[in-house]
């Protein structure tokens, strides 16, 4: 384990650093799905891509649309422009899509109930959505391929459980199997439609199958995943099962296991963890690999490599899951159920070096793997993706890889379903920005709230209380590319325990090798709206360590409290997010607190009119003869407008006592952050809550992932320049 996790480090250290020479995959575009639904359709709606493929010229790309009960359809004539081709309204829900020329092969679920499960296979015409053939397949579809000659077609009839009924069990009838199809000429011909029989062969619920996902190699043969049964069945083209074999189990040491804790402790164990494969794809002839996502019993947040026979090549053991945890998308809400939950797996080769795509649906991140060796694959690269990647589809022709990922966060105000694409340059890899690979430790991280620059190219940074029971400082050298966590230091009592109920929202330094660090309260749920001294060790001390409101505050506090802090001499500045009771419509205090005299004051700043939701402020820093701010609205993607830095006069911020009128400072526009979230080809993200500027006026900005709790996962961290003013 010692010497995978070494040249998994290594690997990925060439990747993400200096090697401009070396090929890497960059993500280019992003398309929000929602454009293709017709003028005067209701946005509202959720949508979402899951599998995906594309036209034979590379020129077009089609995915199932399960919520909508479409497919969708993407013009990437240009792949850094994509363009919405509108949707196709089928019979039913469709579940998987493979092309042929400009038709799709699509599998549509038309099950009335668990008990009466039916479906089709139908052939669309791509450009005028026309049904040229429909085949009844007597089961509920699942996975469909393509054979490689286009001579047949494969679908996993799944006639998937009812997990409201039994406990969720498999045993249920009727059983599914795997369907095959031939091709005419490209035509689908329904006359030749076969049964492949899969009962009696997993030792797990061996009458109830539940075949999940296929792929099909050149010569003719589909693997077939049984995903609930922890199995694997290898067909030949005839339909005959050449070798079936069980999974198998991994032990998973050093993990996080232990759900709603709030923290990210990687010490415990899971023995016999079942892989339960879901997506398969074959690497060559003899070889398959498989994401082992977990349904029942199991779920071993890695991916493996099999011979056909049953051998396994590969396993990735935890190495997938660590790495995915050093770049800050581990999401700790499935701690104690699959981690990462690897679902998606894809095989491509590019310019004449082999991958196999990994893409974790929960971290919401596309491993690549070079697989020239099938016993001792190299991960290259880990590629941010849209929430919950389901579907790939590889363009070697084109240097494109495409990820749909079918999380629409709609319903809760977060970022719509998205179409990402990759391109295969000769570049450094744009992503990550921010890393702790290398640290003495293995560090996790996540929900960066606020920034502070200390020396020589050292940002110290926090997190929110997403981690509740593990706030934390983490050290930043920017002087590295990525940017690395070096270390961090863990914020707690006298007592020794984590500092609990408090939500770090701002960091300055003290002067000393300390730190101020201002925590947003939420009087409903018994967190103070207070600062706290800490020390270079992370030591709150009882009562001589926390400055509470005074009573002025407190009167008129709301729950978005303060967001950032920063120090001018003896005074400690706070930017509170948004209005409180007695702050005039759009304008919020920025909170001074005297250290010397122990006196409070503010005074008010005009923030932007909000387009949609609402404006706030979400960071402060003093430099120079400036005082700067973030203000920024909550919206995400293309709905985003106000994502900026504003600087004030430091001559202005003279507070003025509460409870009286408040002088209004005067802003000036630094730097408009939207080009900057869009740099790296992916959607706005809503919440730019960090910003550190370095000594000679070098600024950084980052991003809060909301501890990968419904959202992508991915932070941004940049180096937007000097943004002090030029001299006159």
């Amino acid at each position: 384990m010692l010497l995978r996790n070494l040249c998994l480090t290594s690997a990925l250290a060439l990747t993400a650093g200096h090697a401009a020479a070396e090929m890497n995959f960059n993500r280019i575009a992003s398309f929000p799905v929602v454009k293709n639904m017709a003028e005067g359709e209701d946005t509202q709606r959720e949508t979402s891509p899951e599998i995906i493929a594309a036209t034979q010229d590379g020129m077009t790309l089609v995915y199932t649309d399960s919520p909508l009960g479409v497919l969708g359809r993407i013009d990437i004539s240009d792949p850094s422009s994509p363009q919405p081709l509108g949707n196709v309204a089928l019979v039913g829900e469709p579940t998987s899509v493979g092309i042929i020329g400009d038709v799709a092969i699509v599998g549509v679920n038309t099950s009335e109930s668990y008990t009466q499960p039916s479906g089709v296979l139908q052939a669309i015409n791509i450009t005028d959505g026309t049904v040229a053939a429909s085949c009844d397949l007597g089961g509920q579809p699942d996975s469909v391929a393509i054979a490689p000659d286009q001579s047949f077609v494969s679908v996993a009839i799944e006639n998937e459980r009812d997990e409201d009924l039994g406990d969720g069990r498999t045993g249920q009838m009727p059983a599914g199997m795997l369907a095959m199809v031939s091709l005419t000429d490209g035509a689908l011909a329904c006359d030749t439609l076969r049964m492949v029989d899969m009962t009696g062969l997993a030792e797990v619920s061996p009458e109830d199958p539940e075949p999940e996902y296929v792929s099909i190699n050149a010569l003719g043969e589909t693997v077939v995943t049984l995903q609930e049964n922890n199995h694997m069945v290898v067909v030949s083209k005839e339909g005959e099962v050449i070798s079936h074999f069980s999974a198998g189990a991994v032990d998973l040491d050093g993990i996080d296991a232990t759900d709603e804790r709030g923290a990210l402790i990687f010490t415990e164990s899971q023995k016999a963890r079942l892989r339960e494969p879901d997506a398969v794809t074959w690497i060559d002839d003899s070889h398959f690999a498989t994401a082992n996502e977990g349904d029942m019993d199991g779920g071993s947040r890695g991916w493996t490599i099999f011979h056909k026979d049953g051998t396994v090549v590969y396993e990735s053991g935890t190495d997938f899951e660590k790495a995915i945890i050093q770049i800050g998308h581990y999401p700790d809400k499935r701690s104690d159920s699959k981690g990462v939950e690897p679902e998606s797996v894809t095989f491509a080769s590019f310019n004449g070096t082999p991958y196999v795509f990994v893409g974790a649906e929960r971290a919401s991140v596309v491993g690549v793997y070079d697989v020239t060796n099938p016993a001792s694959p190299v991960l290259k690269q880990l590629l941010p993706s849209g929430v919950g990647p389901e579907g790939y589809v590889a363009i070697p022709e084109r240097n494109l890889l495409i990820s749909a990922n079918e999380k629409d966060l709609i319903e809760d105000g977060g970022a719509r379903a998205h179409v990402m694409l990759f391109e295969y340059q000769n570049a450094p890899a744009s992503y990550p920005h921010l890393t702790s690979e290398g640290a003495d430790e293995l560090i996790g991280w996540g929900a960066l709230s606020s920034m502070v620059a200390d020396k020589d190219g050292i940002i110290w940074a926090v997190n929110d209380s997403f981690y509740g029971f593990q706030p934390s400082i983490f050290k930043i050298d920017t002087t590295q590319t990525p940017a690395r966590i070096v270390d961090v230091i863990r914020v707690h009592r006298q007592n020794g325990t984590p500092a609990q109920k408090i939500d770090m929202e701002g960091i300055t330094l003290d002067g000393k090798g300390g730190f101020y660090v201002a925590s947003e309260g939420r009087t409903d749920r018994v967190v103070p709206h207070a600062i706290y001294h800490v020390s270079a060790e992370g030591l709150i001390k009882d009562r001589k360590g926390e400055i509470g409101l005074p009573a002025e505050l407190m009167a008129v506090e709301k729950r978005f409290g303060f967001e950032g802090i920063t120090r001018i001499g003896d005074t400690l500045w706070m930017a509170v997010q948004r209005e409180w009771k007695d702050d005039p419509k759009n304008h919020v205090k920025l909170v001074a607190y005297n250290l010397e005299t122990k006196e409070w004051g503010a005074v008010h700043y005009p923030k932007a009119e909000p387009a949609t939701g609402w404006v706030g402020l979400s960071e402060i820093v003093a430099h120079g003869d400036w005082v700067y701010v973030v203000e920024r609205d909550n919206q995400h993607d293309h709905r985003a407008v106000t994502k900026k830095i504003y600087r004030i006069s430091a001559s202005e911020m003279v507070p003025a006592p509460l409870g009286g009128p408040l002088p209004v400072v005067s802003k000036t526009l630094v730097r408009d952050l939207l080009p900057d979230l869009t740099s790296t080809g992916g959607y706005v993200l809503d919440k730019v809550e960090g910003l550190a500027i370095l000594e000679d006026g070098t600024a950084f900005f980052s991003t809060d992932n909301d501890g990968v709790d419904d959202h992508s996962g991915e932070t941004i961290f940049l180096n937007i320049g000097n943004i002090e003013p030029a001299a006159n």
